[in-house]
């Protein structure tokens, strides 16, 4: 039964590292919950490691959301490309993955000519846009690696006690 729990974390992990690339899976909370599975399992890690993680991945899940629409405003874009990628954003649930990139994107650029802007203006906005959404996607792979080392780290040295 351990090593099955253990497989099944691993996949969890695996998956939510995948799907941190993919705007619909919540790809952090997945590979959270790899890590959970493992510490109810071997208990590798401290509470705090698991505390300090579970509040990470709720920051980085709310992050995963404003991020865009912040580099959008960063990058010179005005309150109705803001709003435009917020919206966009969420229009693009309708047809996921590529739906939240190209939702925020359309969004800002009709948000700002809405607003009054010029084109270019509201292409520098849909590129803040997609520079945020770029970002945000970075910030959760790179996590979602963390998480997939701390796994394999700790079940290598299960296996190693085993030997």
């Amino acid at each position: 039964m351990e090593l099955l729990l253990i497989l099944l974390g691993g996949l969890l992990v695996l998956f939510g590292f995948i799907g941190s690339f993919l705007p619909i899976v919540p790809g952090l909370p997945i590979s959270l919950l790899g890590i959970l599975i493992l510490q109810w399992t071997l208990a590798p890690f401290s509470n705090a490691f698991i505390w300090g993680w579970t509040i990470a991945v709720i920051l980085f899940s709310i992050l995963d959301n404003f991020v865009p629409a912040w580099a959008n405003q960063k990058i010179g874009g005005t309150r109705y490309g803001l709003w435009g990628t917020l919206l966009g954003m969420l229009l693009g649930f309708a047809f996921p993955p590529l739906g939240f990139v190209l939702g925020s994107l359309i969004g800002a650029f009709v948000g700002e000519l809405l607003g009054g802007q010029n084109q270019q203006q509201a292409l520098r906005s849909a590129w803040g846009s997609f520079i945020g959404f770029m970002a945000a996607t970075g910030i959760k792979v790179m996590a979602a690696l963390v998480l997939m080392w701390y796994y394999g780290r700790e079940v290598i040295r299960w296996a190693g006690s085993l030997m």
